[in-house]
């Protein structure tokens, strides 16, 4: 599945090493294996825990707290879990039993942390907002070291994905920055919400001491980071709040969506029911979707409640179709075939004959591939690189495991992706220094790419009677792919809706 992920959001467990909330923990538990029922195909699958955990860090109850983690974790249900500390986390307990260290307790990161999930493009930036002063009580700050942390780990993503140095422990292909997408964490309310006005906190409205300070600053932040969602607690009530503004890249013949930059920020009420309030948790499921015209990616957004002395979860928004809301991403998300390949490949221990099938359908069936009245050479050139870049990693992982006739029609494929490579760089004049050089760069953005290409055909080529050798070159590695069991017809007719 391409570019998904779904992410299991809970808040505010409040644990307090008594056993009185195992029963909540429970009920929650199978609910969420309940609604995530449908995705379970999805590969990365994120339990969230926006703070709170405890309600406060004596050593009971943050033991509590990591064996409720261990029992989400033996669930099955997710392939990572992660958490960030609430202001009950890391505040002073009563109890004359001690405290610990809730961040080192719990493995909480005690300023930012990104962590990278590369099948799905996701970056989840967890950012710690307990930096409050006696003064403020319980709302949250983020200091500027924070917030030069979060910029510097995004920079260093950003940096490795772009340098394709795979043996100097960056990732072995390339992704432009922006079509990371960026889910942001913290525990404290970065804006005002509609739901929850006229709380008291000891008979006065609690509004003031419920939001992060600086909100402007943090929201600076986050649109020049491009951060998509935002992801909350603390309050224990529900909310989903749209910010835009405008985006300067924009440009007037886009569409009145695009000239937007938008980040939704998501609460999460008590998961647990703290306090008599309504128990809640949020499923986010980004993937792609066919829309007329396309396919685009959204964020599928399921909140489900459980009001006060009631047994079940059921969906907040009942008065929607399945309860769920759909937010446009508002970027295009889609991945080169051979990045979305390379992936696939350096993700699996092996790969099985019917894996190979479908890595070979995604590389071969773009229109570099096909007879074309006027071949883009630029296009096609980046086409053939990046292509015999992912089937060298393919070739490699399957060296080992499959026949020797799987092997000798995967070396064969090799060879005529070289011809198709030299041939494309002759039309256009590229010599060979050129050539190896952008041959080495690994699967480099295709923007990147065509910039340094020339348009046209080198002067005096005869380009008709390249293009019939291209076409004999097509149709050799079509014979090859049928070995594999496919029938691409490559080299004749442009299939409909084939990628670039």
């Amino acid at each position: 599945m391409d570019r998904s992920f779904v992410i299991a959001h809970i808040s505010d467990l409040h644990l307090d090493g008594s056993g009185r909330q195992l029963a909540s923990i429970e009920t929650l538990t199978a609910a969420i294996r309940e609604k995530m029922a449908g995705v379970a195909d999805v590969p990365d699958r994120i339990l969230l825990i926006t703070g709170d955990l405890v309600d406060e860090p004596t050593p009971r109850a943050l033991d509590e707290a990591l064996a409720v983690i261990a029992s989400f974790r033996q669930t099955g249900l997710f392939t990572d879990i992660q958490a960030v500390a609430g202001d009950h986390d890391v505040k002073r307990p009563s109890q004359r039993a001690g405290r610990h260290d809730a961040y080192d307790y719990l493995h909480l990161p005690r300023v930012a942390k990104n962590v990278y999930y590369r099948q799905a493009g996701l970056d989840l930036m967890l950012l710690d907002s307990n930096r409050a002063s006696l003064m403020t009580l319980a709302s949250g700050k983020v200091d500027e070291g924070t917030y030069r942390t979060t910029v510097a780990d995004s920079a260093r993503l950003s940096a490795e994905l772009a340098g394709s140095v795979g043996s100097a422990g960056h990732a072995d292909y390339a992704e432009p920055a922006e079509n990371l997408v960026r889910v942001l964490a913290l525990h404290h309310h970065p804006l005002p919400q509609a739901t929850g006005e006229g709380k008291r906190f000891l008979g006065a409205p609690d509004e003031p001491l419920m939001y992060l300070a600086a909100p402007a600053t943090f929201l600076e932040a986050a649109t020049s980071l491009n951060v998509d969602l935002v992801l909350h607690g603390h309050r224990h009530v529900e909310g989903l709040t749209r910010y835009s503004i405008p985006d300067p890249r924009a440009t007037g013949s886009e569409s009145d969506e695009a000239f937007w930059r938008t980040i939704y920020v998501l609460c999460c009420p008590s998961s647990t029911g703290q306090a008599g309030d309504d128990a809640g948790f949020n499923l986010i499921h980004f993937g792609p979707a066919v829309r007329a015209g396309g396919t685009e990616h959204r964020f599928s957004i399921t909140r489900y409640s459980r009001l006060r002395n009631d047994a079940a979860f059921r969906p907040l928004d009942s008065n929607l179709p399945d309860g769920v809301i759909g937010l446009p991403a508002g970027r295009d998300f889609t991945r080169d075939p051979a990045v979305q390949s390379t992936i696939d490949v350096a993700s699996s221990v092996s790969l099985k004959r019917d894996q190979i099938a479908a890595i070979t359908r995604r590389l071969f069936m773009r229109r570099s591939f096909y007879d074309e009245a006027e071949p883009d050479w630029p296009a096609a050139l980046y086409t053939y690189v990046v292509s015999s870049q992912a089937w060298a990693g393919l070739e490699g992982k399957v060296a080992r495991s499959r026949s020797k006739s799987v092997i000798d029609t995967l070396a064969a494929v090799r060879t005529l992706l070289s011809r198709l490579i030299e041939q494309s760089a002759d039309v256009l004049g590229i010599d060979r220094a050129q050539l190896d050089e952008l041959h080495g760069r690994g699967l480099i953005n295709r923007d990147d790419f065509l910039r340094e290409l020339p348009r046209l055909s080198c002067e005096g080529t005869d380009v008709r009677r390249r293009a019939r050798q291209r076409q004999r070159l097509l149709r050799d590695l079509d014979q090859q792919v049928r070995a594999l069991g496919l029938d691409l017809d490559l080299g004749g007719e442009v299939p409909p809706s084939s990628p670039p």
